[in-house]
């Protein structure tokens, strides 16, 4: 890789190659976990920022923390049903820490990837700054505060007591990680390398580095900065010269650019998401004062108005879903466990794209989408100077907005798997002249820090009266749902480009069933009753929908027909706290997700499944525990087969195939007790079988966990599911046990859940109730190496146990 100087910024950029040359660290940077020995308390405190104040008697935590899915669900908390009817309120934490004497003449920095919400922070007593918004990333300078070999005290007051401020679950406290770092005053800035790849072919690629260096000291002679390429196995693939600064004294930023080609580059993609990493050291007189790390990828991709999406020059299609922020039992809590565990669901579903519905997402999620292969529509706003919610962003969007996007785009920029960015969800002001001063300064922010990708707006909304579109800021033109309009798109908007931000909103209860299923149900009113069902529960036939949606399988249709429809975000992959649509209380979360709140498939599921991979698939439904008699219809999702043939106690009922645009197949039979049995053949020949049998009375429980190993690290989780079985194993899908868990040894229960979008019991307990025969514990190591061991037991059924190593 040869590396050629731009000149660019501040400072005059000089060539110099430096073969052979050598370079001595000088301890350039440490980045610390800073999440450990917090102090915390609920409620407003006099003077809480005063490092003389007393909180010994606080209660201690690490950190990632959400005070909100630890209280109590109720109908009246001020956050409503909607926002998942848990309490808010104001949180303190504090902390007291060292930093080492020999620091002194070093700059320290506390970097927090994530506070909710309108949190102020202070040091020794020191007021650092105040941010509204709860999503974004932000960092404070520490050093001139700080007692260098003494105690120090970061205080930080949360405040999330006014609302409603957000139209789901938002949780409260600081809910993501944070950081000590600490860098030499000549040092690359936060998120200050921008690493982006041109004229990109499986023969070469040119990878272009601009990197931001704070000179604090005023010295500016003798400095350079030099970048090295590692491929995935940590080899050196490139090795870039250095570049001089141009000697000076003046103080501040001095912008860096190189760029260089690569010969023969594995291209990132949705099937091989591979990463390299830019390694960028900063160097004076042969010391080393500073090495940052930047892992990218290197694809190109193109959304074009008539052929759609391709990546890497392949045709495809984004097969997205949103999702918002919340891990279920776990609340706010960020946790990569259980991020992956989420990513790793969809993409054996087919899945390969996510929306960060509606703000900018964890850290950690990026760098899971970069390693598994999504394609991530980056979204920055819900609202911009109307409010949606009475106590939300809106009151802030004016002095923040430039602040907040700025900060995202730089933190997110050199992710592979960020191909869109979102300047906002379903803004009110598309229908007004305002659209038209905000869409393009909020364009041009973006713009302005990064031109490799598209913007686009959510609108549900997508006629031609839409002042954001007419505005001309964004690049595609996303619809949030208006599916039936989809084939008519360029007859609206001729010559532009398509993307289906927010699709479908099916409606369905994992496990719950009614006939008869071939009839399409409309919320608020359905085919031939009231929709309110005893219980709150809708059908997961896929036969129900609100008005403004379709359900799932109408919507494929549409979008697998039309090469221009370049991809769709489906409402939602997982179900989530608040928004309990079709419902209110007692109601607290949602029914869109083709995966409940507790990480189980709703049946849908295999239909994506069946229609978005290559591997075989057959799934039939629903159980079979029934009053005889009564008239069940049957559905099976199948591919690569001409055709099913369906068994009732060994004997067949009808062979049925698919035909036209069909995505399943249905009979409808009397119910009998017995066996269920269905058979996918290709060719004559077989290519699955499928049972279902009538379970019997429960008998027993069976555990079975995701890992059976994981690290000692104090956040690593075990996902384990809770099974009601009958005395044959056969789960039980009208059991609704309680089921008491004890745990022992290195480990402890980090959550309960079951699905049930009308459970109040709260997640942090040590039971719960099977909820169509499951159940979830998640368990959490400890920080020392040993087992873990749970048991579960309910009356009258037999128990059990299973034993998980910490490492």
């Amino acid at each position: 890789m040869s590396i050629f100087p731009n000149i660019r910024g501040k400072a005059l950029l000089l060539m110099a190659l430096m073969a052979g040359s050598q370079a001595f660290a000088q301890q350039p940077r440490q980045k610390l976990d800073f999440d450990k020995g917090w102090h915390f308390n609920l409620g407003a405190v006099e003077g809480g920022e005063k490092p003389s104040l007393n909180d010994s008697k606080w209660r201690t935590l690490n950190l990632p923390h959400d005070w909100s899915i630890e209280g109590k669900f109720a109908k009246d908390n001020p956050a409503t049903p909607e926002g998942g009817a848990l309490p808010g309120g104001i949180g303190w934490y504090r902390k007291t820490f060292t930093v080492p004497a020999a620091s002194k003449g070093k700059l320290v920095y506390i970097d927090f990837d994530g506070v909710y919400q309108k949190s102020d922070v202070w040091v020794n007593g020191h007021h650092l700054g105040f941010r509204p918004n709860g999503y974004i990333s932000f960092r404070y300078e520490l050093t001139p505060y700080l007692n260098f070999g003494g105690k120090n005290t970061i205080a930080v007051k949360v405040d999330n007591s006014v609302q409603p401020n957000s139209r789901w679950y938002s949780g409260s406290g600081i809910y993501r990680h944070v950081w000590l770092e600490t860098t030499n005053k000549t040092a690359i800035n936060e998120w200050g390398t921008y690493v982006t790849t041109t004229d990109v072919s499986e023969a070469s690629a040119y990878i272009n580095i601009n990197t931001s260096v704070k000179v604090a000291d005023g010295d500016l002679s003798g400095i350079s900065v030099t970048t090295t390429i590692y491929n995935a196995d940590g080899k050196s693939v490139a090795a870039g010269g250095s570049i001089h600064a141009q000697t000076g004294s003046k103080t501040g930023d001095i912008e860096f650019s190189n760029h260089g080609k690569l010969n023969h580059p594995i291209l990132w993609s949705v099937d091989n998401p591979y990463l390299y990493k830019a390694v960028t050291r900063v160097i004076k007189n042969k010391v080393v004062l500073d090495e940052y790390t930047t892992p990218f990828g290197i694809r190109y991709f193109d959304f074009d108005a008539d052929k759609g999406f391709s990546l890497n020059g392949k045709a495809m299609k984004i097969l997205g879903v949103c999702d918002h922020h919340d891990l279920g039992s776990l609340g706010a809590v960020v946790n990569t466990r259980a991020l992956e565990r989420q990513l790793q669901m969809l993409k054996e579903m087919g899945c390969n794209g996510i929306r960060t519905s509606h703000n900018p997402p964890a850290p950690e999620l990026l760098d899971l989408c970069d390693k598994m292969g999504f394609i991530v529509m980056d979204e920055a706003f819900d609202c911009w100077e109307w409010k949606k919610a009475t106590y939300d962003y809106h009151l802030f969007f004016k002095e923040w907005h430039k602040r907040d996007l700025e900060d995202q785009i730089k933190r997110d920029r050199n992710h592979p798997s960020v191909m869109i960015w979102s300047i906002g969800n379903e803004i009110p002001q598309q229908g007004d002249t305002s659209a038209y001063r905000i869409a393009p300064e909020l364009a041009g922010i973006v713009h302005s820090l990064d031109k490799t990708r598209p913007i686009t707006t959510a609108n549900d909304r997508p006629d031609t009266t839409n002042k954001i579109v007419k505005s001309g800021a964004i690049d595609l033109i996303g619809y949030n749902y208006h599916e039936y309009d989809y084939a008519k798109f360029h007859d609206r908007y001729p010559g532009k480009k398509f993307i289906a931000t927010e699709t479908t909103s099916g409606l369905e209860t994992r496990g719950y069933y009614e006939m008869p299923s071939d009839s399409i149900r409309v919320w608020p009113t359905s085919w031939d009753k009231p929709f309110v069902r005893e219980g709150n529960n809708v059908s997961a036939y896929d036969n129900t929908r609100p008005p403004w949606g379709s359900t799932h399988e109408m919507t494929w249709k549409i979008m697998k027909k039309y090469d221009f429809l370049s991809g769709m975000y489906i409402w939602t992959g997982f179900d989530y706290l608040g928004e309990p649509t079709p419902y209110s209380w007692p109601s607290r979360s949602s029914y869109f997700g083709i995966i409940d709140l507790a990480g189980f498939p709703k049946d849908v599921y295999y239909m994506y499944q069946s229609e978005w991979t290559k591997k075989d698939v057959l799934h039939i439904f629903p159980h079979w525990n029934w009053q005889p008699g009564k008239m069940i219809d049957i559905w099976a999702y199948y591919n690569n087969a001409d055709e099913v043939e369906l068994y009732l106690n060994g004997k067949s009922v009808g062979i049925k195939k698919k035909t036209g645009d069909d995505l399943h197949v249905m009979w409808r039979l009397k119910f009998e007790p017995g066996t269920l049995k269905a058979v996918s053949r290709k060719n004559g020949k077989v290519v699955l079988t499928r049972e279902i049998h009538t379970a019997g009375a429960p008998a027993k429980i069976q555990l079975i966990a995701d890992r059976s190993s994981i690290k000692a690290d104090g956040k690593d989780l075990s996902f384990v599911t809770v099974k009601i079985m009958d005395k044959d194993g056969n789960v039980v899908p009208d059991a609704d046990n309680k089921v008491n868990f004890k745990i022992t040894g290195e480990g402890f229960i980090a959550g309960v859940d079951n699905g049930d979008p009308v459970n109040h019991d709260s997640f942090k307990v040590n039971y719960r109730k099977a909820f169509h025969g499951l159940a979830l514990a998640i368990v959490q190591a400890k920080e020392k190496a040993g087992n873990i061991t749970l048991t579960a037991s309910a009356d009258g059924l037999n128990g059990a146990s299973l034993v998980i190593k910490s490492k």
